[in-house]
């Protein structure tokens, strides 16, 4: 079993012996989004990494649900939903400060004008789904997908 789930189960005992009804209820629902990601398909034993995207796309729900209810008028709502990422975001390594992002994508535009043997500046938004191949995996759960997108449309229009 990988040590992310461990912790997270762990975390889930703390949370119910403190009561803590708001986290107790975020967790197990990142649990069973963990154990539908199990059974989907060929049934496995999920990874850190995939527990990683699990709780990056648990996130990304809960901030859209989040937005939703803002529109509609229902803060009451938005706010147990933020309050979820609050916890989820607990599960994700430290993300990467506008900086850092900037540099990944400055290098992510380097390797794919080594590996189409240009010039960097000549990589175009022809290239954009290159780029943005190689600058997830090298963000690793570190950067939002719509973060790195921005920063990646940003470096290709100059």
């Amino acid at each position: 079993m990988s040590e992310l789930k461990d912790q997270i189960r762990a975390d889930l005992k703390t949370s119910m012996k403190a009561k803590d009804k708001g986290r107790t209820s975020a967790i197990r629902m990142l649990l069973a989004a963990i154990q539908a990601e199990e059974t989907a398909g060929v049934k496995h034993e999920v990874t850190d990494e995939e527990i990683l995207k699990v709780v990056a796309r648990e996130i990304k729900k809960r901030r859209e649900s989040a937005e939703i209810y803002t529109t509609n008028g229902r803060e009451e709502l938005a706010e147990v939903e933020l309050a979820e990422v609050m916890v989820l975001e607990g599960y994700q390594p430290a993300q990467l400060d506008d900086e850092a992002v900037t540099k990944l994508v400055d290098d992510a535009v380097n390797q794919v004008a080594v590996e189409q043997g240009i010039s960097s500046e000549e990589v175009s938004m022809k290239q954009m789904g290159q780029v943005m191949k190689v600058a997830t995996a090298s963000a690793a759960g570190q950067a939002d997908g719509k973060r790195l997108s921005a920063a990646v449309r940003a470096r290709l229009a100059n």
